[in-house]
């Protein structure tokens, strides 16, 4: 190395603290509770190649894969850009996640003209222009349906100066333009603080100093994973999984994962080329989403202390088809729900297949997103008189069970890795006409093993009285669980019902509208994870601290674990 180990440390957290930096910005000036609650959002740096250098606590979907093509299709498109230039993205055939995923990118430029490094921040809108008042419009047959605005790296600055055609098209288009104005400020006052940062950076160290770092720090971190490769079993395992049936596949949606490690050239490939076209549904990957949900699997599979970065990344080999549900889109598909439903289904079969392939690597299947707990609700506010649109995130869980411990509860679903929060119910009845009545852990839920997977969690909230409340939601886990691994058991399905003024139960559908009058509530149960190993090898000792902590029953730790609590 060309540069010494201690120094390497030192510039990679100078890197991480820009990261870290743009992301503190975002958060404490977003104004839709996408943003400032539930940080649904991401911020990353690139180098003038493109390769994704630092991220700091980001959502994995957001950013393994998709910035490095968004700063590339700029590139393409502009390629002499000039300080002071930044770019709107969101095209779902051009390198981004989905539509409802904005991202601003702005190239470091130095002050003779080069372009150094590119800085992206990527935050999921309250809403993005949709057909319906949903940013998951998970029914949508085509793009033209779906509705959303699509921005091809736009210019959407120029001498630091904002283009005002670009402002006045989402102004009219989305239906909230205060909130996403507020939201588009808080996205540019972060890259703008990432420019400054590596600006300063690049004065006080040299340019050239920090291509030399970014160089060994990507050659370091492919080292790391060619060692975490190294120490797994060869071989091949082909996994399977399906997604529910939903609006446009009522036959739900079959995944097909093959992967591959070859320890001796420390490399792994996942072809997930043998699935079915592009469907008529919103359910559809993009080409970002479909690689990131590879990634994921494999990276949740292997040493966690493996950096996330293009250098580790050259060790994966992802074998996409296009016009694929599960690959690269063909316009114009819908790809409106590409960063959650479909997306965990490739990667829950692609840990658990390492799962299979190698003991003590791997996980359990994440339990699948989007029950009615983090729905998208929208209606007028009768405190105020004003329409709102916003996705709110209560209670959800659907952790995995992993080799050596139980799911992480929170987890919300693998694709974000935990980094969303849940929401504060005093802040959701302050930003909305709602109330929350129930929020708790449901027992004898989780998926059973040696390590258990996450429990299902139980929310329920209606609107406040004069209120007219629609949730919009996309529950995947209804019908198929998440599985467990090496003999352990299956997370519950999520389930979601309508509880009308007389207290009586019905049946709601897994996916679409609910309209809630007053007096009205929606019950939302979300999935649980699956189970590691076989359930009547967990310590006992665990067990009996299951039972006392209420996780599950003394007649489930009985029959299923075979321990007398």
């Amino acid at each position: 190395m060309s540069v010494d180990g201690v120094r390497l440390a030192v510039l990679n957290h100078r890197l991480q603290g820009v990261a870290r930096a743009m992301q503190n910005t975002l958060a404490r000036t977003g104004r839709s509770g996408v943003l400032n609650t539930a940080r649904d959002f991401s911020c990353c740096i690139l180098t003038a190649r493109d390769e994704l250098l630092a991220a700091a606590e980001s959502l994995p979907i957001h950013v393994m894969s998709g910035p490095d093509l968004t700063a590339a299709r700029i590139r393409e498109l502009h390629p002499d850009p000039a300080r002071g230039d930044a770019f709107l993205h969101n095209s779902p055939y051009h390198g981004n996640s989905h539509a409802a995923d904005h991202c601003l990118v702005v190239p470091v430029v130095d002050d003779g003209g080069v372009h150094r490094f590119s800085v992206l921040a990527k935050a999921h809108q309250a809403d993005c222009g949709n057909a319906l008042p949903t940013t998951y419009h998970a029914a949508a047959r085509d793009v033209y349906e779906e509705g959303a605005l699509l921005f091809d790296a736009v210019r959407v600055q120029r001498g630091y100066r904002d283009v005002d055609d670009v402002i006045r098209m989402c102004r009219l288009r989305i239906r909230v333009p205060e909130q996403w104005w507020g939201d588009y400020l808080a996205m540019l006052g972060a890259v703008r603080i990432g420019e400054r940062r590596l600006l300063d950076l690049g004065a006080e160290l040299g340019w050239e100093a920090l291509e030399a770092y970014a160089g060994e720090w990507l050659d370091y971190s492919e080292r790391r994973m060619e060692a975490a490769l190294r120490r797994l079993p060869a071989g091949r395992v082909v996994a399977e999984s399906a997604h529910d049936p939903f609006p446009g596949v009522p036959e739900g949606i079959p995944v097909r994962v093959a992967v591959e490690i070859d320890p001796g050239q420390g490399t792994v490939e996942v072809d997930l080329r043998d699935n079915p076209d592009c469907q008529p549904c919103g359910l559809n990957l993009t080409e970002a989403t479909a690689r990131t949900a590879a990634m994921i699997g494999v990276f949740n599979s292997i040493d966690h202390t493996v950096p996330p970065n293009a250098g580790s990344f050259r060790r994966l080999r992802i074998h996409l088809r296009e016009n694929c549900c599960v690959g690269i889109p063909r316009h114009p598909a819908s790809c409106s729900v590409a960063t959650t439903n479909l997306a965990d289904r490739v990667t829950s079969a692609i840990q658990r297949g390492i799962a299979e392939l190698a003991e003590g690597a791997g996980m359990a299947e994440c339990g699948p997103p989007i029950p009615a707990s983090i729905a998208v609700l929208s209606g007028i506010d009768p405190r105020t008189g004003a329409p709102f649109v916003n996705q709110i995130f209560l209670a959800l869980s659907g952790g995995a069970a992993a080799p050596t411990e139980d799911a992480w509860l929170s987890i919300g679903h693998v694709g974000n890795a935990g980094f969303v929060l849940r929401d504060s119910v005093e802040i959701d009845e302050l930003h909305h006409p709602i109330r929350v009545v129930q929020q708790r852990l449901l027992p004898d839920t989780e998926g059973p093993g040696r390590f258990r997977g996450a429990s299902s969690l139980l929310a329920e909230y209606g609107p406040i009285d004069g209120a007219t409340l629609t949730v919009m939601y996309a529950s995947d886990g209804t019908v198929n669980p998440a599985r467990g691994a090496r003999g352990g058991g299956d997370g519950a399905l999520s389930r979601q019902f309508k509880r009308r003024r007389d207290g009586t139960l019905e049946e709601a559908p897994a996916a679409g509208a609910v309209v809630l009058e007053p007096g009205e509530t929606i019950v939302s149960m979300s999935a649980g994870g699956g189970g590691y190993g076989p359930p009547r090898e967990r310590d006992p000792d665990r067990v009996r601290r299951d039972v006392a902590e209420g996780w599950i029953s003394a007649e489930r730790a009985r029959e299923v674990y075979g321990v007398t609590a």
